[in-house]
């Protein structure tokens, strides 16, 4: 059968199969057959096609090159011998040299922050890791297949970096268990987490405060002499992609993100680590809604009770109402804040101040109202003795001899008059209890506006606490 004819513009070709898994391939070998005989190939094994466009192709491949119908993933993989059962490239350090350490790159990018807990010290980050590596024993050329550079596998295929985060205390693992291997022997692997870290949090100005936590990548698996770890971009730049791409907008903003590479010296041996230092600061609005204005307005209450023309027992009802009101907002203060720190946060102090301020107030009303009770007994005491001084004299009188009148001239007494008979000596002026009061409001005013510039004074202080 001819393979063309001058008659007709039609051209034929033949096709080769793809390989079968009978096929002897793997790297290093890179002279896959495709006959399954050496001295020819059956009219069954070819697949006639006729293409008007193409001149007659009928070749086999020649030694030393690979076939020019490989144009599937599935050849690549199989070239590179990843189906073989051992799994020994899977599992040992691609190093061609040993005095040179492999580099791995890195690059990171934050997504989210998903919770602070004061209470326990501990921060949850989403972040994406992207860790970038050479393995010289994974390459091929792409004009071999048809320009196929680059090919995606499980993760378990070839080696990859064992990755450990120092700080983490809890998390999720990543469910995208893939890497990207390009022609030059290039790995990628980009894989999100979910990390819980610990994280010492500073609440020295809470809510005002700015948090710096500490995310650090290390290998402890392989020294430096086998491998490193660097990063791939610069921090500006990994802050600006982390800050294009974040998701969250709650109560945390990330502000900063720098970098630091040293080594740490473990067992006599020194091991790579690349520390992620993310700064993030506190949007203080819900807890000044929550917590601050409504014990400000709670004091402002107490001292407005403080100032007013109620009666005094009325004040103290009032101020032990609202002492108690304070104290349940310093309930809620207490669930958020941990249970330990070096200094008592500022905040801390201010409801402390606060309540002891009310608590001034309620003892300054009971010694007022101590003080005008003293005064009142005083008054009845001084008014009782006043009353038997008065009647003293008047027994007196009663009880004297009657005077005879003047027998000569028959003189009578004087008309005096009525109070003046039988009364004695004339009577002393009554004690006002009025002029014993001023000393009550003076007293009263002295405590009021020594208590106002107390609290003046305490509350520019925490507010430059807060602000510096």
């Amino acid at each position: 059968m001819p393979l063309t004819s001058e008659s007709s513009p039609v051209s034929w070709s033949i096709r080769f199969p793809p390989p079968t898994s009978d096929t002897a391939r793997g790297h290093g070998n890179k002279v896959p057959s495709t006959m399954s005989q050496r001295d020819g190939t059956s009219q069954a094994q070819m697949n006639w096609s006729c293409s008007p466009a193409r001149e007659p192709s009928l070749r086999a491949p020649e030694a030393g090159a690979a076939p020019r119908y490989v144009c599937t993933y599935y050849d690549v993989v199989e070239y590179l011998n990843v189906s073989s059962h051992s799994k020994l490239h899977a599992h040992i350090l691609p190093k061609t040299s040993l005095k040179e350490p492999l580099e791995v790159k890195m690059d990171f990018m934050l997504v989210a922050i998903l919770s602070v807990v004061e209470k326990l010290q501990t921060v949850t980050f989403y972040f994406v890791l992207s860790l970038e590596w050479k393995n010289s024993f994974a390459t091929w050329n792409p004009q071999d297949f048809c320009n196929i550079s680059k090919v995606v596998l499980p993760t378990d295929t070839y080696w990859s970096p064992p990755i450990f985060i120092l700080e983490r205390v809890n998390g999720q693992n990543s469910n995208l268990d893939y890497m990207a291997i390009t022609h030059n022997g290039s790995f990628n692997s980009t894989q999100p987490f979910q990390v819980t870290l610990t994280c010492s949090l500073m609440i020295l100005k809470f809510p005002f405060d700015t948090q710096t936590c500490n995310l650090s990548v290390a290998s402890f698996l392989y020294p430096v002499t086998d491998l490193v770890m660097k990063t791939r971009r610069t921090p500006a730049e990994m802050m600006r992609d982390s800050q294009s791409y974040f998701l969250t907008d709650g109560e945390w903003k990330f502000t900063n993100l720098s970098i630091i590479e040293y080594r740490e010296k473990l067992d006599d041996e020194e091991f790579s680590v690349v520390t992620y230092v993310i700064s993030m600061e506190r949007r203080p609005t819900l807890y000044i809604l929550n917590l601050i204005l409504p014990t400000c307005a709670l004091y402002l209450l107490d001292m407005a009770v403080l100032f007013g023309p109620s009666s005094l027992e009325e004040k103290i009802n009032f101020q032990i109402a609202i002492i108690l009101g304070s104290s349940m907002l310093a309930v809620i203060l207490n669930n958020i804040l941990p249970t330990s720190s070096n200094k008592p946060p500022v905040i801390v102090v201010f409801f402390l101040g606060t309540f002891l301020l009310m608590i001034m107030a309620v003892l300054d009303t009971f010694f007022l109202l101590h003080q005008q009770h003293k005064s009142l007994r005083l008054d009845k005491v001084l008014g009782s003795f006043q009353q038997d001084a008065r009647a003293e004299p008047a027994t007196r009188a009663a009880n004297a001899p009657t005077t005879k009148p003047l027998a000569k001239e028959g003189a009578r007494l004087p008309n005096l008059p009525q109070a003046a008979q039988g009364k004695g000596p004339p009577a002393q002026p009554r004690w006002q209890p009025q002029e014993q009061d001023l000393f009550l409001p003076v007293l009263e005013k002295v405590l009021l506006y020594s208590h106002f510039f107390l609290s003046l004074g305490f509350f520019a202080v925490i507010s430059l606490k807060w602000s510096s």
